[in-house]
């Protein structure tokens, strides 16, 4: 199932947010830890499906197209830094119970794998957003494996839920942070997929019916 579009109606734009405190060192590798202690050995995976696909963190050494079912991509999670900021947020991708998701997987290279997977952490996990999970991932060639994935949190503030065209276009023209306008990094997003012959075709739905919104 979605995201319920009516958890939209319980906020206000611009929401009130708190992102809590910011993960320090400490508690990301306490989370690396956490999570390679449920890895079932083999390979790591890392499952990309938004800026990763065309803005990479670390270094791979096999890269195939992938998807994930159970879950799905949207823009339900609220940037008060990167893609808007506190007075105007903006909204980044994320994993959200439902569905499937097409994407890359990369292998990440075993020589250097804790450098790698604390810089994943300090770019996914600055403040608690999402919760690292392994994802059941079928690749390009048919096999299977266990992806690591960044899967979003509902309990949590900084959780925007499937808010409705009016305000997504709103949001869309108007929310910039420090990496850039939310526009911006959607049109990558949809720009990636697309040149890869793995279009999202409700998001490119979305994104047209937004864009016309701001014509009315």
């Amino acid at each position: 199932m979605l995201a319920d579009e009516s958890s939209s109606w319980k906020f206000t734009y611009p929401p009130s947010l708190d992102f809590g405190q910011q993960h320090t060192r400490e508690q990301l590798l306490s989370s690396v830890r956490r999570t390679m202690e449920q890895h079932q050995g083999g390979p790591v995976w890392l499952f990309a499906y938004g800026s990763l696909i065309w803005r990479p963190e670390c270094e791979s050494v096999e890269r195939q197209r992938a998807r994930v079912h159970g879950y799905h991509r949207g823009l339900y999670l609220w940037s008060h830094e990167h893609r808007g900021t506190p007075e105007q947020p903006g909204l980044v991708f994320g994993l959200d119970r439902g569905g499937s998701c097409s994407g890359f997987a990369y292998r990440l290279d075993e020589a250097d794998l804790d450098k790698a997977l604390l810089a994943l952490w300090q770019r996914e996990m600055p403040f608690p957003a999402y919760r690292p999970h392994w994802l059941n991932c079928r690749l390009a060639d048919g096999s299977r494996i266990q992806a690591l994935g960044f899967v979003l949190e509902r309990h949590l503030p900084c959780y925007a839920g499937n808010l409705p065209d009016t305000l997504l276009s709103q949001i869309l023209a108007n929310a910039t942070g420090r990496y850039g306008s939310t526009r911006e990094y959607v049109e990558q997003t949809l720009l990636a997929l697309r040149s890869h012959q793995m279009p999202d075709r409700n998001l490119e739905a979305r994104f047209r019916r937004c864009h016309d919104l701001r014509k009315v």
